[in-house]
């Protein structure tokens, strides 16, 4: 955490401690919108939103050891350009079959407009 401490942080940063309860209940909607979207069963018309679904997951895991791991700013600014992209994906497949499933991931997008801003300012500044 020393090097990100010593980063120059854009405009609107928040502080430390808001990322733990604002991912915790992020994670909490993405299962609660995993569970209204397989309620009824899987068939072959789920299976790309799932994998939309799954490939967004897959990138979110990968942000925080790409950035704070290997300290590449770049490579997460990536990272979360596709996160975004396949969880806006994973929204509209998921609409298809369950409204309550996809409305659960819109505060989740937001969040990760909000980190795309964040990264792309530290990328910007430093």
């Amino acid at each position: 955490m020393e090097w990100f401490h010593s980063l120059n942080k854009p405009f609107l940063s928040p502080p430390d401690w808001i990322f733990v309860p604002v991912w915790s209940v992020l994670y909490v909607l993405m299962v609660l919108s995993f569970i209204f979207f397989i309620k009824g069963g899987m068939n072959k018309n789920k299976r790309l939103p799932l994998i939309f679904f799954i490939i967004q997951l897959a990138l979110n895991l990968a942000w925080s050891p790409v950035f704070f791991g290997m300290q590449n700013i770049l490579g997460a600014l990536i990272i979360i350009v596709f996160m975004w992209l396949f969880t806006l994906l994973t929204i509209v497949y998921f609409l298809r079959h369950s409204i309550l499933a996809s409305i659960l991931l819109i505060p989740y997008l937001i969040w990760i407009s909000f980190a795309f801003y964040l990264n792309f300012g530290f990328y910007v500044l430093n």
